[in-house]
């Protein structure tokens, strides 16, 4: 069966009325500096006094003098007051421009991809914020955790969440190196994925994921078999490297690859196109200026080098 419970009211009621008329020794002071009436302060203080169960002043028609238990309360609700203010006071700095932490839940993969040609130049534009990058392959729970925004590849981010396009699509590249294909032939049609070692990559469910691939426009899926399994992406782009196998991975991530002769693209006019990567978050409404300081950061360069930073 249900209770009925209430927030208890006023635990701090009368106390900034309080400091304000034991620092004046003065109702009607204390009243013009706080824009109320001088009965509206002596109203305020009977009740707190109520509350305590202890007279907090002597008043005479002359002056306002402290009680010995107005003296110790004052000693210890006048730190505890000013403290209060402060915190006040910076969680309101941290309101109004950007600074602080700013936690980031990304994949390993990510970091090389999008995030290393960015952090620095954001940390020299905003010395006031702290940047952590905490990478997992799991989708943690960004309030729970304590992150301010995750980033993702957009197949993985929740409906629930407000995403910003980091990057355009991309295109998931069949790769491997050429000790590899020194003495296999490279395949020529999905089919022939049957003869070849294929990396797999284990998703933080548990499930092996399947390489996707588009054929003349259809969507298909093939569960491909091999010798190694990896839990993100820079490990599977490692073992390709070193010739253990052949991996589908992002472009960008193969790029360097590619251009270096470490990695040969199979595949290619079956190569599909998936989400890029985003930025996400719970709420616009609780977007701190922090984060709304990355975001900006991110669409600018982006906008200015005229391409998707890190590819």
């Amino acid at each position: 069966m249900k209770q009925n419970f209430t927030v208890r009211q006023g635990a701090l009621d009368g106390v900034e009325v309080f400091l304000s008329v034991a620092q004046h020794r003065s109702f009607r002071r204390a009243a013009a500096e706080l824009g109320v009436t001088p009965s509206a302060v002596s109203q305020a203080v009977r009740v707190l006094e109520a509350r305590i169960g202890a007279a907090l002043f002597i008043r005479t028609t002359r002056s306002v003098g402290l009680t010995e238990a107005g003296e110790r309360y004052l000693s210890h609700a006048k730190p505890a007051f000013d403290e209060l203010v402060a915190a006040s006071q910076v969680a309101r700095g941290l309101g109004q421009r950007p600074a602080g932490l700013l936690r980031l839940s990304v994949p390993r993969a990510v970091v090389p991809i999008l995030l290393e040609p960015l952090v620095a130049s954001f940390c020299q534009a905003y010395p006031e914020v702290e940047v952590e990058i905490a990478t997992s392959k799991e989708l943690v729970d960004l309030a729970a955790e304590g992150f301010d925004a995750g980033i993702r590849f957009g197949q993985f981010v929740d409906a629930d969440m407000v995403a910003v396009p980091l990057t355009p699509p991309l295109r998931l590249i069949v790769v491997g190196s050429p000790a590899y294909f020194a003495e296999r032939s490279r395949p020529s049609h999905t089919d022939d994925l049957r003869q070849h070692a294929c990396l797999r990559w284990r998703r933080s469910s548990g499930a092996l994921a399947l390489w996707s691939f588009d054929d003349n426009g259809r969507a298909i899926e093939i569960a491909v078999s091999g010798p190694f399994i990896a839990h993100d992406f820079p490990t599977m782009l490692g073992a390709a490297v070193e010739g253990m196998g052949l991996a589908q991975l992002p472009a960008p991530m193969v790029a360097e690859g590619l251009k270096a002769g470490s990695l040969v693209q199979v595949l290619e006019s079956f190569a599909p196109v998936i989400p890029g990567v985003f930025l996400y978050y719970p709420s616009r409404r609780q977007m701190m200026p922090k984060l709304r300081a990355f975001i900006d950061h991110v669409k600018s360069r982006s906008i200015d080098q005229g391409k998707t930073p890190g590819t």
